[in-house]
């Protein structure tokens, strides 16, 4: 997306600079053209000092009113899931246009009540399901769009890594909120609304849970299958797609996390971000060896600019805030099943 003619770019404030906000937010929002990042609010000398040594200049603010005063009108929420919703509710009370990342917030309740008060207000609200640009999920939704699988039946889906020790971090809530919130948003985007939700999950130490596994069905009938571990020695596939006429199969994990991370992004690679090579192509499956299936190229940096056009009344928010809600019902049941057992039925609509 290029910046439209004559739109002003949007002065946006990042809230955090953990993990998040220094390595997923912030370069993205800088390679942003409609995007003026106007500074991280931050109370930690910490990561102040981390802010300073990534982006020197680039100011800091003690509060989400400091950062308006400082002529901030969107925020960008990168913050531990318990704040979330607090978070969330307090910058629209300030006039900020609102991204918060995943998990949106704890409970559907919770989610519904930020989008409703967006609503009221009138400001532009989206959650940060940056993963709807991975470059496999990309592909297996053109994939599913143009027949080649034909009906599609069952989704199989894993966030599966081994990192054992010290396993999910308490920021994110847990595995099934951190690493579900982006599998389930991803099933509901491919195959619709969900009818019934059953779901096991492994309880750390810690009291975070782990090894989850959700089984979902869908209101068409298909199903997914959607596993999230900290402790899986070998990963499975990231995605096998099932339709009546095919599958198709792709390993490992999209690569824009490990370019950001690697320093490079979006400004610094131009056409070739979100390319994969080759030799991590997937392939599309019925019964034999396969026919290789060209990845399409990951395009995480679509989303602030997306979002920016929202704010200046262009265009739509790039994930609509009624997603989290729904995302957010089905990680409710699910934590339900996984605590007392049996399969939790979801109402219509």
């Amino acid at each position: 997306m290029t910046l439209a003619a004559g739109m002003e770019p949007v002065r946006i404030g990042l809230v955090g600079y953990g993990f998040g906000g220094r390595w997923f937010h912030a370069p993205l929002l800088q390679a942003a053209g409609e995007c003026d990042l106007v500074g991280v609010v931050t109370s930690s000398s910490e990561r102040r000092a981390l802010v300073e040594h990534d982006h020197p200049g680039l100011r800091t603010f003690d509060s989400l009113e400091a950062l308006r005063a400082g002529g901030a009108e969107a925020v960008a929420i990168s913050t531990p899931a318990s704040t979330h919703s607090a978070l969330t509710d307090q910058a629209l009370g300030l006039g900020f246009a609102v991204v918060c990342d995943k998990p949106f917030a704890l409970d559907a309740g919770a989610a519904r009540r930020s989008v409703e008060l967006a609503t009221r207000l009138g400001l532009p609200l989206a959650p940060y399901q940056n993963r709807r640009w991975d470059s496999d999920f990309l592909t297996a939704r053109a994939l599913a769009d143009e027949g080649t699988l034909g009906e599609l039946t069952r989704f199989e889906s894993r966030f599966e890594r081994f990192a054992p020790d010290p396993g999910p971090p308490a920021s994110g809530g847990g595995t099934l909120r951190d690493f579900g919130s982006h599998l389930v948003d991803q099933a509901l985007v491919l195959l619709g609304p969900v009818a019934s939700v059953y779901a096991e999950w492994r309880l750390r130490d810690s009291g975070l849970d782990d090894d989850v596994f959700v089984a979902l069905t869908h209101a068409n009938g298909a199903r997914s299958h959607l596993s999230g571990s900290w402790s899986q020695g070998a990963p499975g596939p990231r995605f096998r797609v099932t339709g009546t006429t095919g599958s198709y199969v792709v390993g490992g994990v999209d690569g824009q996390e490990d370019a950001l991370l690697a320093g490079k992004t979006p400004a610094t690679l131009g056409t070739a971000w979100g390319a994969e090579p080759a030799d991590r192509w997937g392939r599309v499956f019925r019964g034999d060896d396969g026919e290789v299936a060209p990845t399409l190229p990951g395009a995480w940096n679509t989303f602030y600019p997306a979002f920016a056009a929202a704010v200046r009344g262009l265009g739509p928010v790039p994930v609509d805030p009624r997603d989290a809600v729904a995302t957010a019902t089905v990680l409710d049941a699910a934590r339900r099943s996984a605590t007392d057992g049996g399969v939790v039925s979801l109402p219509p609509g």
